[in-house]
């Protein structure tokens, strides 16, 4: 089981799922439709490390955030 948060203003529940790589986790949220936005621009953390690529595989256990754009300053 993939435990998947949704951080800052991505008003989201977290998920549990039972997926294969980021690119499974992709199809999955462009099926909500405000989902797709962040999508496009949210970085990826498995793990708390940065990942640049949807065929990032996954295993039982790990976790995967989606870290929206912040301002700051």
């Amino acid at each position: 089981m993939i435990r998947v948060e949704f951080l800052g203003p991505i008003q989201k529940d977290a998920l549990e799922l039972e997926i294969n790589n980021l690119s499974e986790l992709a199809t999955i949220l462009q099926e909500t439709p405000e989902m797709r936005e962040w999508l496009e621009n949210s970085a990826i953390a498995v793990n708390d490390t940065l990942v640049s690529t949807l065929d990032f595989p996954l295993k039982d256990g790990d976790k995967v955030s989606m870290l929206p754009p912040v301002c700051g300053g």
